[in-house]
C-alpha cells in the first residue's frame, strides 16, 4: 500500500490524484473532516474533476450531526483497502489526520486502554492530585482535535482520549516494540513537506479561497440544520471560527485571521506527528517546479519499493 501524508495545504490531494492515475490506484481519504456530508468547502474535499479521474473512498458518507469514531474509521478504511487490493488496484491512503493514518497502519485496539488499569489510574491520580486542566492541556498537545470537543472538567473523557492517543503513539515515540504494524499490508510512506514560508503562504491563499467559494454560507446552512459547536464536526478549523463570527463574537476580518492562524498551528502539529514515520520517503514539494516531477519521483519510488519486496520474497522462498 502507498501512503501519502503531509500538512494542510501542502498539495496532497492534487498530487495523490496524479499518482493514482499513474499507478492505477484508488484513494482512501484519511481526513477527519472530509468524511462529513455538506462540509465541502472548509474540508477542502477533492474537486468533482479529481473524483471523476480517480475513485475516492471515505469521503462524503457521514452525517455531521452524528459522532464518528476512530474505531469506525479504522474498520471502514481497512475494508476499503482489502476491496481495492482484491480488485487488483493499488490502495493509496492519503490525508493529514495522524490518528486516522495510525489507525490503518498499526494494530490499534480502540476497545480497551493500551496499558491496562495502571495507565488509567495514574492519569486519574494526576487529575486529582494536580489539576484537571493540566491533564486537558496534555491532551491539547497530543490530540488537539479531541481536546477541542471535551470540556477540561470532564476528566473521564479526557482520560479516555489520552488512552486512545497513547495507543496511537502520540504520547511516546514510535518503535517496533510499541506499535505493531498491521500485517496485512506493507506500506511505502511518502511524507510531503514544503518550506515554511511557502506553506504558510499557501494556507493564506487557501483560506481566502474558502471564503470566496462560500464558506460562510456553508456554515450558515449547517447551523440552520441545528448543528453547533457541540457537534464534533463543527469543531473543525474553518467551522468553529465562523460560528463565532455568526454569534457576533468578532468581525469577519478577525474570523478570517483566526482560520489562518489555527490552520498554521495545525500544519505545525501535523508536521511534528508525521516526522515520527522514520522510514518515510520525504518529498519536499518546494524543490519541484510542478507536481509532474514529484509524481514521477513517487511513482519511481513505488516501483523500487515493489522490486525490493519481490527480491526479499524470492530470497525467503529460496531458503
Amino acid at each position: 500500500m502507498l501512503v501519502i501524508v503531509g500538512p494542510t495545504a501542502a498539495g496532497k490531494t492534487k498530487l495523490a490524484t496524479a499518482v493514482a492515475q499513474a499507478l492505477s490506484g484508488e484513494i482512501i481519504s484519511a481526513d477527519s473532516m472530509q468524511i462529513y456530508r455538506g462540509m465541502d468547502i472548509g474540508s477542502a474535499k477533492p474537486t468533482a474533476e479529481e473524483r471523476r479521474a480517480v475513485v475516492h473512498h471515505l469521503i462524503d458518507f457521514a452525517d455531521p450531526a452524528l459522532d464518528f469514531s476512530v474505531a469506525e474509521y479504522q474498520g471502514r478504511a481497512r475494508a476499503a483497502i482489502r476491496d481495492i487490493a482484491r480488485r487488483g488496484a493499488l490502495p493509496i491512503l492519503v490525508g493529514g489526520t495522524g490518528l486516522y493514518v495510525n489507525a490503518v497502519l498499526y494494530d490499534m485496539d480502540f476497545s480497551a486502554p493500551p496499558r491496562g488499569r495502571d495507565f488509567r489510574e495514574r492519569l486519574l491520580r494526576e487529575a486529582a492530585e494536580e489539576d484537571a486542566a493540566r491533564l486537558h492541556a496534555r491532551l491539547c498537545a497530543v490530540n488537539p482535535e479531541a481536546a477541542a470537543r471535551i470540556h477540561p472538567n470532564n476528566v473521564k473523557r479526557v482520560v479516555r482520549a489520552l488512552e486512545i492517543s497513547e495507543s496511537a503513539g502520540a504520547l511516546r515515540p514510535f518503535s517496533a516494540s510499541f506499535l505493531a504494524p498491521w500485517r496485512e499490508i506493507r506500506p511505502l510512506i511518502v511524507r510531503l513537506t514544503r518550506e515554511r514560508a511557502e506553506l504558510y503562504a499557501r494556507i493564506e491563499q487557501r483560506v481566502d479561497a474558502f471564503f470566496s467559494a462560500g464558506l460562510i454560507h456553508e456554515v450558515k446552512t449547517l447551523a440552520a440544520r441545528g448543528l453547533s459547536e457541540s457537534h464534533i464536526a463543527m469543531k473543525g478549523i474553518g467551522y468553529k471560527e465562523i460560528l463565532g463570527y455568526l454569534r457576533g463574537e468578532y468581525d469577519l476580518a478577525r474570523a478570517v485571521e483566526l482560520v489562518k492562524q489555527n490552520s498554521r498551528r495545525y500544519a505545525k502539529r501535523q508536521n511534528t506527528w508525521f516526522k515520527r514515520y522514520e522510514d518515510a520517503r520525504v518529498i519536499n514539494l518546494s524543490a519541484y517546479a510542478d507536481e509532474t516531477d514529484a509524481c514521477a519521483d513517487i511513482s519511481e519510488a513505488w516501483r523500487r519499493f515493489c522490486a525490493d519486496n519481490a527480491r526479499t520474497r524470492a530470497r525467503k522462498e529460496g531458503l
